[in-house]
């Protein structure tokens, strides 16, 4: 609706430069610049590496989303960038940028988390989120459940990784199976072939032990390491490695531990809608047993189409979006860029 103020979205957390364009629950563009194949040689992201891409990437990428959407830098109304968490030196051109963009177009400036707005893209598909609601967080550097009362500003951590991330599991599997960086697609696509009942890989932190003190925590060390193992078991023997069938049966337990602590979560809240967002979210495997549990448990099961799943502006748009809607106060132009935000701090003030 033309009504609806015009936010500009800047993404620079991690390996993705990524300008969002968004009015209302309305995506005009999502433009992204991916450093990955830079990092792609040393088996994970360097920052310094990064940093330096989203300085070559910024201007090119804010240009080519105010393109595809048509409108000029003098029509954007707010200017939201993430702040955190993430990668401090990628997240210091992001809010330099945005700064100086809101202080030349004398436009408001909205420092978001990053966390946060993987839960607000959603609204870009699916419209308004009903609250409360549990968001499942699954990426590289993270992998959290939260409670969403209030997207705008109540957002309360239920869990989170004590160890290794999802994503993060996926790409340390994969680089033991020989398979590409980043390990999510390949590990997804080799595990069509493979049995996901193969092998026993050990479930982190679901034990009677771990429901007391980490009920909602993921622990994905020890599965990596199962992995990492029973692989380096089999060449040192002499025996082929059925990559297919790793694959499968490490993802089924990623996919399970997932799935099962966010629907315990949905229950023991009693709320009825559970989100999924963040890289790891755009995995076939997880996003079937989530959509199955989800209807056996009654539970609506809401999921951002894979390409929002990943970093991107279009995510950091839509938190801005929601937060210029709901009157809430910009940040100031000191603000800081924070590499360790919580989560509850949804905008910074």
């Amino acid at each position: 609706m033309k009504d609806e103020p015009l936010v500009l979205g800047i993404e620079t957390s991690c390996d993705e430069t990524g300008v969002g364009i968004v009015r209302g629950y309305d995506l005009l563009a999502d433009a992204v610049a991916s450093s990955v194949d830079q990092h792609a040689r040393f088996g994970g992201v360097v920052p310094e590496v990064a940093s330096r891409a989203h300085l070559e990437a910024m201007v090119p990428t804010v240009h080519r989303a105010l393109a595809d959407a048509g409108v000029a830098l003098t029509d954007v109304d707010a200017i939201a960038v993430t702040a955190g968490p993430g990668l401090a030196g990628a997240l210091l051109v992001g809010v330099a940028a945005a700064k100086a963009y809101a202080l030349a177009l004398g436009k408001p400036l909205y420092g978001v988390n990053h966390l946060a707005a993987h839960v607000a893209v959603d609204t870009l598909e699916h419209g308004p989120l009903p609250e409360p609601a549990i968001a499942m967080l699954v990426s590289g550097g993270h992998s959290s459940l939260l409670m969403v009362d209030d997207l705008t500003g109540d957002v309360e951590a239920l869990g989170a990784t004590i160890d290794d991330a999802a994503g993060e599991a996926f790409d340390k599997v994969a680089r033991v199976l020989g398979l590409p960086f980043p390990g999510g697609p390949p590990i997804d696509k080799a595990a069509r072939e493979g049995d996901p009942a193969a092998i026993a890989f050990p479930r982190g932190l679901t034990g009677p032990r771990d429901f007391a003190e980490h009920r909602f925590d993921y622990s994905f060390s020890g599965l990596k390491t199962a992995v990492a193992r029973w692989v380096e078991t089999r060449q040192r023997n002499g025996e082929p490695v059925p990559v297919a069938d790793v694959a499968a049966s490490f993802q089924e337990a990623v996919a399970d531990v997932l799935t099962a602590k966010a629907i315990d979560a949905c229950q023991q809240r009693g709320v009825e809608t559970l989100l999924i967002g963040g890289g790891v979210a755009a995995n076939s495997r997880l996003r079937s047993l989530a959509a199955d549990r989800c209807e056996k448990a009654g539970i609506q099961l809401r999921v951002p189409r894979p390409k929002l799943c990943t970093d991107n502006g279009a995510m950091v748009a839509a938190l801005g979006s929601r937060l210029v809607a709901a009157g809430v106060a910009p940040s100031p132009l000191d603000l800081p860029a924070d590499s360790s935000l919580p989560v509850t701090e949804v905008v910074m003030a």
